[in-house]
């Protein structure tokens, strides 16, 4: 099994990514952005006017008063943050929305076991019908529809399931560098616990890199860790923890700037993969990783991620800032529960809701019956 540099797959911070892409560009101010909205006064000669000026507050410079004059870099407005940093009542509203989407995640996902179970057999003689017909078919050379189904046939599940994921984290990159498009990303596609958005952000920072590296990293590892995490939990399962984690992990960081008053914007897909991977070397402890730098050093799963917890549980208590080592952490415990206990608890107990569904899409068939349509 492939492994990226674990260092490197960590879940980087708003201000730090732009403090490290945006490199000998000139800085302007905030305070010499407000005096250059006045005009200047028209002066007279006949007349002479003193005014006393106010001496000017004393000028600092931060990663998020600062605007950077280049198109590809974000304008960040100044965010407020609550009046005390321990209130935890802000945290209500995330709380909620936590919940409720895990629950809507995992109930989606049974629900699409369902369907795909049941569509099962009429794609199995749709399949046969169109490999006959393929047979009967003349041949071209140089088909790229041809080429593209037999790159697609020879990806493993894993693979196929988080390509998806993939496109939409480079869809979202893509949008950061639209400069008309950049208030909305920060509002929407970063997390901040000061920030007016609270819920949206959760879900839509996990899919959201403004560092192409960053995304690079991330993504390698999602893709290396796909056959074995999809093979072990199933493609929907897969789906229901991957979006869940990033919301939990989110939330997490919520939690922990609220405790710390540390607060700034965050993004990336670090907390939802972290999740991903606790999950595998929890499941596998034994495999053997190695870091794609130094392939020649291996090292179990196990230790690997005491490794990884131990550098997260540091940056937390310590206040590093260039990661959001709160969201890796809560990444990875969520990862850790779900395969000791979440399993169990949420995705085998689902079949009350799977026979709810089924008799709701048994009745609402045309011409079927209550107890028609067989379980599937």
């Amino acid at each position: 099994m492939a492994w990226g540099s674990c260092f490197v797959r960590l879940r980087l911070t708003t201000k730090d990514v732009l403090r490290s892409s945006v490199k000998g560009g000139s800085r302007w101010p905030h305070s010499c952005q407000q005096r250059c909205g006045f005009k200047k006064a028209t002066r007279k000669p006949e007349t002479k006017r003193v005014v006393e000026e106010e001496p000017a507050p004393p000028h600092t410079e931060s990663s998020e008063t600062t605007v950077h004059h280049r198109t590809s870099t974000p304008h960040w407005d100044q965010q407020v943050p609550p009046s005390s940093p321990r209130a935890f009542g802000r945290l209500i509203k995330p709380l909620v929305f936590t919940v409720g989407f895990t629950g809507c995640s995992f109930g989606s996902a049974a629900i699409w076991q369902y369907e795909s179970l049941k569509s099962r057999v009429q794609s199995y003689f749709d399949e046969i019908r169109a490999d006959w017909l393929e047979k009967l078919r003349p041949q071209k050379r140089g088909d790229m529809r041809k080429e593209i189904n037999h790159w697609w046939n020879r990806l493993s599940e894993g693979q196929r399931t988080v390509t998806g994921i993939i496109a939409a984290n480079v869809v979202v990159f893509c949008c950061w560098r639209v400069p008309s498009l950049q208030r909305s990303m920060i509002k929407y596609f970063t997390s901040n616990p000061a920030s007016k958005t609270l819920c949206a952000p959760m879900l839509l920072s996990t899919f959201s890199h403004f560092s192409f590296f960053h995304m690079a990293a991330n993504m390698y590892v999602l893709w290396s860790f796909s056959t074995s995490a999809v093979s072990m939990l199933g493609r929907e399962q897969f789906m229901a923890v991957y979006l869940s984690a990033g919301v939990i992990s989110t939330f997490a960081s919520y939690v922990s700037k609220m405790a710390t008053g540390r607060f700034g914007p965050s993004l990336g897909a670090s907390g939802a993969i972290m999740t991903i991977l606790a999950a595998v070397c929890t499941k596998m402890p034994e495999a053997k990783l190695a870091i794609i730098f130094l392939p020649m050093f291996t090292f179990s799963a196990a230790n690997a991620l005491k490794a990884i917890i131990a550098l997260d549980t540091t940056g937390v208590v310590l206040g590093w800032k260039f990661f959001d080592h709160a969201a890796h952490l809560g990444g990875a415990m969520f990862g850790i529960w779900y395969i000791l206990f979440g399993h169990e608890l949420i995705w085998k107990n689902r079949e009350p809701f799977v026979k709810l569904w089924h008799n709701f899409r048994t009745r609402g068939g045309p011409g079927r019956g209550g107890d028609q349509g067989g379980a599937v």
